[in-house]
């Protein structure tokens, strides 16, 4: 390999580490709609997301070893707190390919959709989400990365201070206005 091949291989897996970095910190859930073979970045992109839902035909390709690499952005990091030490050592080590059935026996994916549906099915979930209060949303992604890293007295407290400052917004008053006059809430993510 020449110097000029590493170099573009470093700013290529820098960028690839920034897009997950940013899917992470952005304050909306991120679904996946998985049509295809998720393989390499693609399926660590994948498991970055927050949610997955992945079509009757496509596959997951966690071939890593088989070409002499790691899950270089993310995977190492996703696999194991998604399923466990065992399962992700199983999957990355051997690298068998992984039917859309097999990843969600596994729990990697939220849902198999039939494979004409699955981009209606996921604007379905995405229109579901945000009739939600945006700010509950915002938390609970951001509660649910934190407590990967804390202790539960520490998330706990953390849990606590967060509701309380939901009580005080706006959408938590027309959340319950909305309940007592019998219909849907309008939020408006204050």
């Amino acid at each position: 390999r020449t110097h000029e091949d590493m170099e573009y291989r470093r700013r290529e897996m820098r960028l690839a580490r920034r897009l997950l970095e940013a899917m992470a910190g952005f304050h909306k859930p991120v679904i996946a709609a998985i049509n295809g073979a998720a393989a390499g970045y693609g399926l660590d992109l994948a498991l970055g997301c927050d949610m997955r839902l992945i079509s009757d035909r496509a596959k997951l390709l966690p071939g890593f070893a088989k070409m002499g690499v790691i899950p270089e952005s993310g995977g190492t990091w996703y696999l194991p707190r998604q399923l466990g030490w065992a399962k992700a050592c199983e999957i990355s080590m051997l690298g068998d390919p992984m039917s859309a059935e097999q990843a969600l026996e596994y729990g990697l994916v939220n849902r198999v959709i039939p494979e004409p549906q699955l981009m209606e099915t996921a604007l379905a979930w995405c229109d579901k989400i945000s009739a939600n209060a945006p700010l509950a949303i915002a938390e609970m992604k951001r509660l649910f990365r934190h407590g990967l890293t804390q202790d539960f007295e520490s998330h706990s407290h953390h849990v606590l201070m967060s509701v309380l400052n939901l009580f005080k917004s706006n959408d938590f008053s027309e959340a319950v206005t909305a309940y007592m006059e019998k219909r849907e809430p309008d939020f408006k993510g204050n």
